[in-house]
């Protein structure tokens, strides 16, 4: 028996399986919030996800994104921290996904990102923003589309003390991202805080709340209420006139789809996003284009956030050639944080630790042309902003 042919024959095998691994198909966990209170914001990322994929030639198992065959699955995490974990759980387990995407509410990114990164399988947030990912838990398999849940706060604590805003009274609820928030807005704000309440995630009476603001009667008031939350206590602030003694400055609760619930009530509110929902670039136009086109709405930021994920992650997937190892999805991670594509945000890069390094805008609701409420960017808070935990990322697992 010929050996020579017979060693020639062994090595094309072994080319064959490697190349087989190189060209392993694709597959992502979209894991958000589609039914419940915070099914507001989780169908707005899916919405923004889907059209995400479209606009990179997806649109069914087995199609291509960046050159790779990909599969999608779904799961709902009811905005429970178990219950999502449980879903991750299936994900990883059952399903063998490479990437945990979406995740609106950073307590069930703390869970599901422990056994997602002790699988050394992609995190890839869409939303939530937990301080600890951005600092001492940072990984090398976790990136965001959207923000550190500080940054947000920061934003806006920069925004009211630009305002000159003497005296403020603060608003969140009792979860990781709402102590963030407000973490992040004194990190920046130096006037007085009168008061800070924490309330219980997924309140919806703000009665009480309302009462005890202005009896401390401060200049400003500032609340994180995403969901639900926020457009029941806009009805009541509207329904209590205090915004004719206060200026309200608001996060993850006025944008383009609370508007409708709320309406002309936020006109004269003000907050702070990274997203700009008339920005001037091509990414963004055919983004807002296509979103109306496909759902007859204007989108918001929370559709932007989670549009931007399917895109980077193809973006990556070219850079690599349109293959990629399911055994070291490291490289791909890394390769996420280095490329670079056109974002509906403009031109940006990444930190070290998987958090954008993007500008920040006031935006202000106004009362448009048929004078209905609209929200205009009028100034820039922050330029090329760096979120405050990125030091504390050890050495080891910056990229």
């Amino acid at each position: 028996m010929n050996t020579n042919r017979i060693g020639a024959a062994l090595i094309a095998a072994i080319a064959i399986a490697v190349a087989g691994v190189a060209q392993a198909e694709l597959r992502i966990g979209y894991l958000t919030t589609l039914t419940g209170g915070g099914a507001i914001l989780g169908n707005q990322q899916a919405e923004g996800w889907k059209l995400g994929l479209e606009h990179e030639g997806w649109t069914k198992d087995g199609d291509k994104l960046g050159g790779v065959e990909t599969k999608i699955v779904y799961g709902d995490d009811q905005q429970d921290t178990d219950i999502g974990l449980n879903a991750a759980r299936k994900m990883l387990s059952q399903d063998k996904v490479h990437i945990v995407a979406g995740i609106v509410w950073s307590n069930v990114l703390m869970a599901v990102q422990n056994p997602a990164i002790e699988a050394k399988r992609i995190v890839l947030s869409t939303n939530a923003g937990a301080s600890p990912m951005a600092g001492a838990q940072c990984s090398p398999y976790f990136i965001t589309t959207s923000w550190n849940n500080d940054q947000q706060g920061e934003s806006s604590g920069a925004l009211v003390e630009k305002e000159g805003v003497k005296s403020v009274f603060l608003l969140s609820p009792n979860y990781q991202a709402g102590k963030d928030m407000l973490a992040g807005f004194r990190r920046y704000y130096k006037g007085k805080v009168i008061d800070q309440l924490l309330f219980k995630l997924g309140a919806t009476d703000y009665q009480a709340e309302i009462s005890r603001l202005r009896a401390a009667k401060p200049e400003g008031v500032f609340i994180f209420a995403p969901g639900a939350m926020g457009i029941a206590f806009m009805k009541q602030w509207a329904a209590s006139g205090a915004g004719k003694e206060i200026n309200l400055y608001t996060l993850a609760v006025v944008d383009e789809l609370t508007l409708r619930a709320i309406g002309n009530s936020a006109i004269g509110t003000f907050h702070a996003m990274w997203w700009d929902p008339e920005g001037k670039f091509p990414a963004n136009d055919k983004f807002v284009k296509g979103f109306i086109a496909k759902y007859g709405r204007h989108p918001t930021y929370f559709s932007a956030q989670s549009y931007e994920a399917p895109r980077l992650i193809a973006a990556a997937l070219r850079q690599m050639g349109g293959k990629f190892d399911e055994n070291d999805l490291v490289t791909l991670s890394k390769t996420m944080r280095k490329v670079t594509y056109d974002s509906v945000r403009g031109p940006f890069k990444y930190n070290v630790n998987g958090i954008p390094i993007q500008d920040w805008y006031k935006l202000e609701v106004v009362a448009g042309k048929d004078g209905n409420a609209t929200i205009k960017a009028t100034d820039i808070v922050f330029k090329a902003h760096v979120d405050s935990y990125w030091k504390e990322c050890p050495e080891a697992k910056r990229y």
